[in-house]
């Protein structure tokens, strides 16, 4: 890792460290108010596809945190830049409520399979169609791999397990877009002016959130809420930063580096 330079950046993510659901984790957003009189950056970063862009701003609007959209950065975002960039013509599998952040992508005899987190179209039928596409030749884009993630009445299975299918049906590997991969990271901090060396990451999953962002080059917390499970912090090496219980803990810490003047 590169030498460590001053903090100026804070990464957040949000589902299981903000927020579960429509419920914000306790003193959440007095905490982001605190972060925000800090001299940082600050960057929303999230793997969901569950829901759009424009949706998840109004989500957290509701819930009385004080952020801007061209703060957030999203894996959706990230796989729609990489399906521009190729010129390919997805299979969407994604929920239908993240559809909205593909407006305007050609999807008419498609040649390409995108899958997200899409409870609804997980069926043989649907599965099969981007088997034989992906068996034709069309690469499978993930917009993430996550194993699980919390929701209200506990864990839910994320898109990986089904990703993770297609790739051992059809003997291929996905490109991944969002957390943990270093691109992601670094593009999320694009038009910041600041290094990886010089950003933190505040996240409930160890291996996606942490793991992905000290491959990076910035440091991680992982916090205690969302997805978290005890003995997370051995599933990375090296571990995490720092751990904390919540995210409001975490602010305290980033302040506390901050007011000495320490290098991150």
């Amino acid at each position: 890792m590169a030498a460590r330079q001053m903090l100026k950046a804070v990464l957040v993510d949000l589902s299981g460290t903000l927020h579960i659901e429509d419920t914000a984790i306790p003193g959440a957003q007095e905490a982001l108010k605190r972060l925000r009189e800090a001299p940082v950056v600050l960057r929303f970063v999230t793997n969901t596809t569950k829901e759009c862009k424009k949706t998840l701003l109004d989500r957290l609007r509701k819930l009385e945190f004080d952020i801007k959209e061209e703060e957030i950065f999203t894996s959706l975002t990230a796989a729609r830049n990489l399906l521009e960039q190729n010129n390919v013509r997805p299979m969407l599998l994604v929920d239908d409520s993240a559809l909205q952040d593909f407006q305007g992508i050609a999807t008419h005899s498609p040649n390409a399979v995108v899958i997200g987190l899409a409870p609804e179209h997980f069926n043989y039928e649907t599965m099969n169609k981007a088997f034989r596409l992906a068996l034709d030749g069309a690469p499978i884009i993930a917009i993430h791999k996550a194993r699980y993630y919390k929701k209200k009445d506990g864990l839910a299975l994320g898109p990986g397990p089904f990703v993770t299918g297609l790739e051992y049906a059809t003997d291929t590997k996905a490109t991944v877009v969002g957390k943990p991969e270093k691109t992601f990271f670094l593009e999320a901090l694009r038009g910041t002016g600041c290094n990886p060396e010089e950003a933190i990451m505040i996240g409930d999953d160890c291996r996606d959130d942490v793991g992905g962002a000290q491959i990076a080059g910035m440091l991680g917390i992982l916090v205690k809420t969302g997805k978290y499970r005890a003995g997370d912090e051995g599933k990375i090496s090296p571990g995490p930063y720092l751990t904390c219980d919540n995210f409001p803990q975490a602010v305290d810490q980033i302040l506390k580096m901050l007011l000495q003047g320490r290098d991150c």
